[in-house]
């Protein structure tokens, strides 16, 4: 068995460079960047100084054509630069999901008259398969549509969706019934009910959400372009008072000239907020391209950032915090009864039971007893309800039921039953204290024994918890076990606390308490039963395997279908949070190196005092402003690697990781212009 999950695709990737190359001067169209308002405004800017450069070379403008040329010259790259952040962040996401379209051949499907193995079908392309349509799937068939599986069971090869080789089972009747459109049938044959309709399906949404094309701006992208949007109009206003103010200065002063345009708008693109403008698209895109290269799509992005504030974790016990097909290990005996009656009852109530757990009880009856029981005709199939937390079936006037000991006991007293066997609660609560489920059989108003089903925790499990701990993160098992055994699970599993005998409304109810209690609640599950909780929780996280249902509940879906893969997302969205605040903490930092480097050098003319500001001994005005205008350019792409790889996040507390992080981005923003802006003025100077 191998797995393998899709690998970074690197940026430096000529297939991807080339691409997002052209996307750059494409991305140059107004109606495109307008979107990115201060890179608009950058824009206008730079049209106004080509405008400025013609009149130079036209004589209509004084000044040097050289100087207004290449300051057009520079700040046209810094509009290129921000468009290229943005389609090489793009293009990585294009590069997967064009892997993604190759997984897509013209499939035909076998659409049944009547959802049942035996009745007729006739063969349609994919394309006309509509939403609760029924499909045959045999052995070596593709699967022609998103959908769940309403009868039989088959091996199925999802690789081409999750990146596991190794085949999974499919089945009717229980959390592991839904399939993906393009994934292979290698054994058995299973019919389906589609769940969606075309251009809708999983791998479709897949596609879309890879390729950034239905990226929706999260609250904190618009809180934060609100900010850029509000600095650039205030560092507008700013400039545009700068020019009556020289005119004003030099009449008072008797000397120099007046600020020109080309040095206001050069003024103006490097005070504003380019450089976290330029990247924050790419921060976010690269957010959910790193999720995808973990396994996991996230159908939103204000999932993940939600993400990176969560602080209780709900995780569904069967199939997350254990492996989630319990396996019957003994029938355990009660009151005087056999072990052999009590195989035969509680075979007789799973002889209609399609779960995994039912298919073991059949399995234990038949392997250890030897017992060969054929469906009677008159049988009727009572399936599992999560009111009744029981299972079973009728026959010859008989009822035989399955269930949760308090259930069962309720069951057979509803009946008539006069007394309970005196070591039922002895045996449940043995299993129990050992971490397995007791399921107890009853046969009319007669309670026989009890069904030993034990339960596996997940390998790795306690370390992911004691992560999540560290990062202030509570984990609460939800489980539908009485409590004894959900302590015992609890205990195992190294969980801080845990909900047990939960039906769906109790999970709904736990989230709207810590909802309401300011917290931020994630859940991971796979059921049909999860859904409303999923679809309430803040962040919600679906296993691929699970039910139809719950994907669609869902905000993010882990195609490995490991519930631990939540710390993964956690600390993505705090990625994200963190890319965003250290580069914009840089983007602003800079501006004061640029102060010292552009106001003497506009205003040395009118007041040859401000010489004493020239802190870094830039050589001419002209050679600072330029200088400061390319450094404004070239840090863009410098920091593109940054913004696409993302902050590392650090387990730490919230102030010190604060301070670190303003060391680092804040001083360090400060500083490095300093020294950027000197090394280019000294390779300017050199020609001039």
């Amino acid at each position: 068995m191998s797995k393998h999950a899709p690998q970074p695709i690197s940026i430096f990737d000529p297939r991807i460079m080339r691409p997002a190359l052209v996307d750059s001067f494409k991305k140059l169209d107004p109606r495109a960047l307008w979107r990115n308002p201060v890179m608009f405004a950058v824009e206008i800017a730079s049209a106004i100084t080509l405008v400025t450069f013609v009149m130079s070379l036209t004589g209509a403008n004084k000044e040097p054509a050289w100087f207004t040329g290449l300051v057009s010259v520079w700040l046209w790259l810094t509009v290129i630069f921000a468009n290229f952040s943005e389609a090489l962040a793009e293009g990585r996401g294009k590069a997967r999901a064009a892997s993604l379209r190759k997984t897509r051949t013209n499939v035909t499907a076998k659409r049944l008259k009547k959802p049942e193995f035996g009745s007729s079908y006739e063969t349609v392309p994919a394309p006309e398969l509509r939403k609760d349509d029924y499909i045959l799937v045999e052995a070596n068939d593709l699967i022609a549509g998103d959908g769940d599986v309403i009868a039989g069971a088959a091996l199925v090869n999802e690789s081409a969706i999750t990146g596991e080789s190794a085949p999974v089972v499919r089945e009717s009747g229980g959390d592991r019934s839904a399939v993906t459109g393009g994934t292979t049938v290698i054994a058995n044959a299973i019919i389906v009910r589609i769940t969606a309709n075309p251009g809708e399906t999983f791998l479709d949404r897949m596609i879309s959400l890879i390729e950034g094309a239905k990226r929706r701006k999260t609250p904190n992208e618009v809180a934060l372009e609100v900010l850029l949007i509000a600095l650039t109009l205030v560092f507008l206003l700013v400039c545009a008072n700068l020019s009556p103010l020289s005119i004003y200065s030099v009449k008072a002063a008797g000397q120099g000239t007046p600020v020109s345009l080309t040095i206001l708008v050069a003024l103006f693109v490097c005070l504003a907020p380019t450089t976290i403008a330029a990247l924050l698209p790419a921060i976010g895109i690269a957010g959910m391209d790193r999720l995808f290269q973990k396994n996991v799509i996230a159908l939103s992005g204000r999932a993940i950032e939600a993400a990176g504030d969560v602080n209780v974790l709900l995780l569904d016990k069967t199939g997350t915090i254990t492996l989630g097909n319990r396996e019957a290990v003994a029938f355990v005996p009660v009151g005087g009864h056999t072990e052999q009656e009590v195989a035969e009852v509680a075979l007789m109530a799973s002889l209609t039971d399609e779960t995994p757990e039912g298919r073991s009880i059949v399995s234990l009856a038949k392997s250890k007893h030897g017992l060969q029981l054929a469906l009677p005709a008159d049988a009727e199939n009572i399936p599992f309800s999560a009111d009744t937390r029981l299972s079973g079936l009728n026959t010859d006037g008989k009822q035989y039921r399955k269930g949760a000991a308090d259930s069962t006991v309720a069951f057979a007293k509803g009946l008539g039953a006069q007394s309970i066997p005196a070591n039922l609660g002895e045996v449940v609560d043995k299993i129990a204290r050992a971490g397995a489920t007791p399921l107890v059989v009853s046969r009319d108003t007669e309670i026989l024994g009890v069904v030993n089903l034990k339960d596996i925790i997940k390998g790795g499990i306690q370390e992911r918890f004691q992560q999540l701990r560290s990062m202030g993160i509570r984990t609460v098992m939800i489980t539908g076990d009485n409590p004894l055994t959900a302590a015992a699970i609890a205990a195992e599993a190294q969980v801080d606390d845990f909900l047990a005998q939960a039906k769906p409304e109790d999970k709904l109810r736990l989230i709207k308490e810590n909802q309401e209690a300011g917290y931020m609640v994630a859940m991971t599950g796979d059921g049909t039963n999860d859904a409303p909780a999923l679809a309430q929780a803040d962040v919600a996280v679906a296993m691929n395997t699970g039910t139809q249902p719950a994907r669609e509940a869902a905000n993010i879906i882990d195609l490995d279908s490991n519930p631990t893969k939540l710390l993964d997302i956690v600390e993505v969205g705090k990625q994200i949070l963190m890319t965003r605040g250290n580069l914009t903490t840089f983007s602003i930092s800079n501006d004061v190196a640029k102060y010292f480097a552009i106001i003497p050098a506009m205003m040395l003319s009118i007041y040859p005092q401000l010489e004493t500001l020239n802190i870094m001994r830039l050589a001419t005005p002209l050679s600072a402003i330029l200088s400061a205008v390319i450094f404004n350019a070239v840090i863009i792409p410098l920091l593109v690697p940054l913004a696409l790889k993302g902050t590392k996040f650090r387990p730490m507390p919230a102030e010190k990781l604060l301070i670190h992080n303003l060391l680092i981005y804040g001083v360090g923003g400060m500083v490095a212009p300093f020294v950027g802006i000197k090394g280019i003025d000294l390779v300017v100077a050199s020609f001039l």
